[in-house]
């Protein structure tokens, strides 16, 4: 065993975590001089709560940095050459570090953005084709967590196709799987509220859904 890959990889993904820690909505929000996306709606701190907080502007400059987390998270492993598989697990760090951030108290958002941008550095074909299966779904139903559960399982289905199908190496099925399952894990409030029909449509006034 390579003692020095070995403490490369873990470098790496550990690095990749506090990237993806990176609070932008919190931060975004306090230089906007605006309420802490934590403070409202969800709790969270994705893209979807700050619009609720600051308004459509502020949330695609929040959301545009946390999709950047992801891919700085794959673009390190790359440039030091840690090689496929550490590339995948510092793009699983990345959007564990965004849900669980350690400058939040482990606290944070879905894990959406960031995911995202790991695969448009992993796979960007199909990180493009997803965007229609989010938007036409968002738009149908107005729940942004809805439109990011499909997304994120269109993802998977669409990385394991590709991998399938061309010379992609086999562990890219690992975030095939890994990358919708924690997003769909982080989602598990919205989940239940789907399912019971309380989830809170985007846009809808408090109490509404």
């Amino acid at each position: 065993m390579d003692v020095g890959a070995v403490v490369r990889a873990v470098a790496v993904v550990v690095v990749a975590y506090l990237v993806g820690g990176i609070p932008w909505g919190v931060i975004v929000a306090r230089l906007a001089g605006g309420p802490d996306p934590r403070s409202i709606g969800s709790g969270h701190t994705g893209g979807a709560n700050v619009a609720r907080a600051l308004g459509l502007r502020f949330a695609v400059l929040s959301g545009f940095l946390d999709i950047c987390k992801g891919i700085a998270a794959v673009l390190i492993a790359r440039l030091v050459g840690a090689g496929a598989v550490v590339e995948i697990l510092a793009a699983l760090a990345a959007i564990i570090g965004h849900s669980r951030s350690p400058f939040l108290g482990m606290q944070g958002g879905r894990g959406v953005s960031a995911g995202f941008g790991g695969l448009l550095v992993i796979q960007p074909i199909v990180a493009v084709l997803i965007i229609p299966v989010f938007a036409i779904v968002f738009l149908a139903s107005r729940y942004s967590s809805l439109a990011s559960l499909t997304g994120s399982a269109a993802a998977g289905v669409g990385l394991a196709a590709i991998a399938a199908f061309t010379n992609q190496p086999p562990v890219y099925y690992g975030y095939a799987i890994a990358g919708p399952l924690l997003i769909w894990v982080f989602h598990h409030d919205n989940i239940a509220r789907l399912l019971s029909g309380t989830e809170r449509r985007f846009g809808r006034p408090p109490g509404a859904r």
